[in-house]
């Protein structure tokens, strides 16, 4: 591997900025724990910003697709103004969402929209009606309650790094920030890991092909039921700025390209607008919000999270696969596909596939899975919609488990991103957890907050910090024991002495 930097900044010192810059840092080192907080929202761990300049709360759209967070009744999209002058596309407001701090509830109203780095974002709405206090110097949240001061502990990051947006490092560099360009780039013998090289993948390169047309009728495909005396809804398109309408144009060829969508003469039709991915690209989103809120919900059940890691004890060896747009491998049942009309700048367009954005979705794509690998299930297979995990206690059963997932896959004619799986592992994350041969656990960085605690001197302190081990309590066996004598010191008229 060789390399090469290269400044592109030219620092400047009016004002002090060099020095203003070193300040800055110090700050968001502090900050940066008070961001990198691991917080249940609507039941699901989620990295959660607390943020004092945002006026609103908001989640991102991805985040509440896998949490089942939908837009409450009355709620429209719409846009949001946000700092530097620009603006947000919503979805919706999603009311009452409840969020646990510190083993206490707090629900929060959340606008559903494509913020960036954290799934949520709790703004002065939130921290205002709880009372709270941000200590950033300390990385701590404090709440002003009536029973006494609630302290929760954000954690340090192992990490200095702070991930920003190219427009940001623009502006940080007209301003005389700093800054390097490094160039990378990989000799022969530092290649890449290709699929010839992992065992049991490479026989099946057919799996991981790229999605470039329809998938295969299927036994059960999607339907969208309506609530009885239903007549088609039609929503006036989204007014889109010059770039979001060039990347909307490509998209849209590319759908039609691979027999996703086709022309539509359907009295139905959604607006559309755009969410920001981690990677920077677009995902082009249908509002279906009016559409959810005629359509006779399908409750088949989500697994729960903590019952699948159950199912890993003893595993030693973990493979996880992701399927390949994996929503666009269900195809629509004919009857229903005029009701996924979605109207734009550049035509009417209707889907043949299942989208992004309908309210039976995951429920329809958990039912496929579990379908597919039912003879697996809980034997060397977890799955939690899209995400799926083969687990085994030695090399030789995780071959034989391997082979026989990938070969249900092939069967089924549904394909994996090879990019986005990952085999061959003694320890990976998996929604929220790192799982390995030890048992599933958190990250070492998660608990540092608890062991660096200081030592109590109150009932108050004592509360804080409960509320914060007890957050972890599923991953420490008799907690509620080890727990008791301080649990006691918590109660009314006891006295508290320190010595």
């Amino acid at each position: 591997m060789m390399g090469h930097m290269q400044r592109i900044g030219t620092p400047y010192f009016e004002g002090g900025v060099s020095q203003r810059r070193q300040e800055w840092r110090q700050r968001l080192e502090r900050n940066f724990s008070l961001s990198d907080c691991l917080v249940p929202v609507g039941g699901f761990e989620s990295h959660v910003l607390f943020d004092s300049g945002a006026s609103n709360c908001f989640i991102t759209p991805e985040r509440a697709e896998k949490s089942g967070i939908r837009s409450s009744a009355g709620e429209s999209a719409g846009m949001v103004k946000v700092a530097g002058g620009g603006f947000l596309s919503t979805l919706g407001r999603a009311r009452g969402v409840e969020i646990e701090i510190a083993g206490q509830s707090m629900p929060a109203d959340l606008v559903i929209s494509p913020v960036e780095l954290y799934d949520v974002i709790l703004g002065m709405d939130w921290l205002s009606h709880y009372r709270v206090h941000l200590d950033c110097y300390r990385g701590r949240v404090v709440f002003e309650r009536d029973a006494g001061r609630l302290v929760y502990q954000g954690v340090r990051p192992t990490s200095g790094s702070i991930v920003i947006s190219a427009i940001q490092a623009e502006q940080l560099l007209e301003r005389g920030c700093e800054a390097y360009l490094a160039t990378i780039s990989m000799s022969e013998s530092g290649a890449g890991v290709v699929m010839g090289d992992i065992e049991v993948v490479q026989d099946f390169e057919d799996v991981f092909q790229s999605l470039k047309g329809l998938p295969p009728s299927r036994s059960d495909p999607f339907t969208i039921e309506l609530e009885p005396g239903t007549a088609p809804i039609s929503k006036t398109p989204y007014r889109m700025a010059p770039a979001e309408l060039a990347e909307l144009k490509k998209q849209i060829e590319d759908l039609l390209s691979k027999g996703f969508i086709r022309p539509s003469v359907s009295p139905w039709g959604a607006p559309v607008l755009f969410v920001k991915k981690k990677d920077g690209s677009f995902r082009l989103c249908i509002d279906y919000r009016g559409l959810n809120r005629v359509t006779v919900k399908n409750r088949y059940p989500l697994p729960r999270i903590d019952e699948l890691l159950d199912q890993l004890r003893g595993a030693t060896w973990f493979s996880k696969i992701d399927l390949a747009s994996g929503y666009h491998q269900i195809p629509i049942d004919e009857a229903d596909v005029r009701k996924t009309a979605f109207r734009t700048r550049y035509g009417h367009f209707e889907f043949v596939v299942m989208p992004f954005g309908l309210t039976n979705a995951p429920a329809a794509f958990m039912r496929l899975m579990n379908d597919v690998f039912r003879e697996y299930l809980d034997v060397f297979v977890i799955i939690f919609i899209d995400d799926i995990l083969v687990y085994s206690r030695s090399q030789e059963e995780h071959a034989t488990h391997l082979r026989l997932v990938l070969e249900k896959l092939r069967e089924q004619k549904l394909f994996a991103k090879l990019s986005k799986c990952s085999f061959w592992q003694r320890e990976m994350g998996f929604l929220g957890h790192i799982v390995s041969a030890e048992g599933v656990s958190v990250d070492p960085a998660k608990i540092e907050a608890i062991r660096d605690w200081p030592r109590p001197s109150s009932a108050t302190e004592i509360r804080s910090f409960l509320g914060l081990a007890g957050y972890y309590r599923r991953f420490v066996k008799g907690f509620a024991t080890m727990a008791q004598p301080m649990t006691k010191l918590t109660g009314k008229d006891v006295p508290f002495l320190v010595s």
